[in-house]
């Protein structure tokens, strides 16, 4: 089977083993940590809703439907299914948002867990969005939908909006604000905080201007207000506020929430307790009004009509946070099995692969170069030691034309691959001739220095051609020392400068999509490494074989010249 077959056989089997794969589920455990390397909680939480982002680093976006309607969550035992929805899924890009409710959070622990499945091509979509979240929850915005601002829960859609779409924020979507524009939430039902009640409102902040309102909500006195006043979160009703002490960073985008229950209300920031205060709530009711007056963008905007714990706020800003150390996406299970590897070749390019493809050969056509000619050489070495020490035991009988050499015939086969032997032939065979010629003529047979001469440029031609046959592919391998580098950063370079543009065309620098393609990209050098370093040691150890080698032959036509001319000069 030759070389070209042998790879079109690998193909069709990597074709087939594909293809089996996308008819079969699979799942990958997520492990949630909880202790001070993660989220850090000290009381146990329920009914939490955790962001998880899924990129081709994590997931495999392939064998996932387009719009990830085959999604599906469990508890860790894998059976008991989660509440959960999708808030967006890009499966050009490998990029994706899902919100899975955790019916309990086990504080200052990393044993739990929840299994992700997907891969099934008849599965129904199993999402539930309102589910996700507890009952108290009263809106959640998350800005991803491209018909407008809606509500996830599905009840509290905005009326108006002339924010502007922004394709980038901290999990997914966001909006951007001038100043002049705003969302309007109609006033509902649900849309109410009970006099004496209490409320939690969430939002993911990057201000432009360290001053404006985030939200209003209700009308004159007996409104809610969630502000910025010196970058500063401030919550207002009426005359009454709390402030934060903590001031937001302008252009970054930081986590801020604001709770009350019971007469006070408390500020954080990134997940942290920054003041706290009196604030007693009137009922609240009417329109939500969003980013009236603020310069920024805003992500994740929440209100609930219950106050949330210091822990459950910590929570949501670290599972929300990029790289999130709550999560750990361990090895996929079933027939979804993902290893570093896999990650890397799935992520390489149709130019890399060319590359690479091209490298294997070079480095098969190197392999058989080094070990034919390894197997040459020992043969050759073989052969000359065996010759050598017959000659210099009968080399007198040796260098007489017609004089048969009992020790010589004995190691014949052995010196079909001695290139000494071969030289010794050369030289002989001139010897003879000269004798022949001069027992012609009936002249006494001997070697002139002309004759000598003569015969030294025989052997050095036979030198010559020996060295040829020595040296003959070794070209090979030095190609692939100097152009395997070369072709594998090639490779990389078309590889890196694709990802790019796909990032830029995306307009996400989430670096979980920038590293598998980057990573991807560099298989091509280590393609061209693996070609090249293996080459660069065989070269180098041929080519000291090779010196000792020819050394042997020069040394031995200097000694048949010698002896030669000893014993039939006159």
């Amino acid at each position: 089977m030759n070389l070209m077959h042998y790879l079109a056989v690998l193909l069709f089997a990597l074709l087939i083993q594909s293809g089996a794969k996308a008819e079969s589920a699979h799942r990958i455990k997520i492990a949630i940590d909880t202790t001070s390397t993660g989220a850090d909680l000290k009381q146990s939480l329920s009914q939490f809703p955790l962001a998880i982002r899924l990129h081709s680093g994590n997931f495999t976006f392939a064998d996932a439907k387009p719009d990830g309607s085959d999604l599906a969550f469990f508890a860790a035992d894998g059976k008991t299914p989660l509440k959960f929805h999708v808030e967006s899924f890009d499966a050009a890009n490998e990029l994706a948002v899902v919100w899975v409710q955790l019916p309990k959070l086990t504080p200052s622990s990393k044993a739990d867990s929840i299994v992700l499945a997907w891969g099934k091509s008849d599965a129904p979509s199993s999402a539930d969005a309102n589910g996700t979240f507890d009952a108290g929850q009263i809106f959640v915005l998350h800005f991803s939908d491209k018909e407008g601002v809606r509500d996830a829960m599905g009840v509290n859609n905005a009326r108006e909006s002339t924010a502007k779409a922004v394709a980038a924020g901290p999990l997914a979507g966001a909006v951007e604000f001038a100043g002049a524009q705003r969302i309007v939430l109609p006033g509902s039902p649900t849309l109410r905080i009970a006099a004496g009640g209490a409320f939690t409102f969430t939002a993911w902040v990057k201000p432009a201007a360290l001053d404006g309102k985030l939200l209003n909500l209700g009308t004159g006195a007996q409104s809610l207000g969630i502000s910025l006043a010196g970058g500063i979160p401030v919550a207002s009703v009426g005359t009454a506020s709390v402030k934060g002490s903590v001031a937001l960073k302008p252009g970054a985008w930081q986590h801020i929430a604001v709770t009350a229950s019971g007469g006070k209300a408390a500020v954080y920031v990134a997940g942290l307790a920054s003041g706290t205060g009196d604030l007693v709530l009137p009922e609240i009711a009417g329109d939500a009004i969003i980013g009236e007056a603020y310069r920024g963008e805003l992500e994740e905007v929440t209100l609930a009509s219950v106050a949330r714990d210091a822990d459950f706020i910590k929570a949501l800003s670290v599972s929300q946070a990029p790289e999130s150390p709550m999560l750990v996406f361990e090895q996929p299970s079933a027939g979804g099995e993902v290893s570093y590897a896999a990650i890397l070749l799935g992520a390489v390019t149709v130019d890399g692969w060319v590359v690479i493809v091209i490298l294997m050969i070079m480095g098969v056509i190197s392999v058989f170069v080094m070990v034919g000619k390894h197997l040459y050489l020992t043969r050759a070495k073989k052969g000359n030691a065996i010759f050598l020490d017959v000659f210099r035991t009968s080399s007198a009988e040796m260098l007489v034309p017609g004089q048969t050499v009992g020790e010589l015939s004995a190691v014949q086969s052995a010196l079909l691959h001695s290139t000494v032997y071969r030289l010794y032939e050369i030289g002989l065979a001139e010897i003879r001739h000269r004798f022949e010629s001069q027992a012609g003529r009936g002249e006494q047979t001997n070697l002139s220095a002309a004759a000598l001469d003569s015969i030294r440029a025989s052997l050095d031609a036979g030198l010559i051609r020996e060295n040829h046959r020595l040296n003959s592919q070794i070209v090979l391998l030095t190609i692939a020392i100097s152009g395997g580098p070369f072709l594998g950063l090639l490779g990389t370079v078309v590889g890196v400068m694709i990802t790019f543009a796909a990032i830029a065309a995306a307009g996400d620098v989430n670096v979980n999509a920038i590293a598998p393609g980057i990573a991807a990209a560099l298989v091509a050098t280590v393609a061209g490494l693996v070609v090249a370093i293996p080459a660069l040691f065989g070269y180098n150890w041929l080519a000291s074989q090779i010196k000792n080698v020819s050394a042997d032959m020069q040394v031995f036509a200097d000694e048949f010249l010698t002896k030669a001319a000893e014993l039939h000069s006159r």
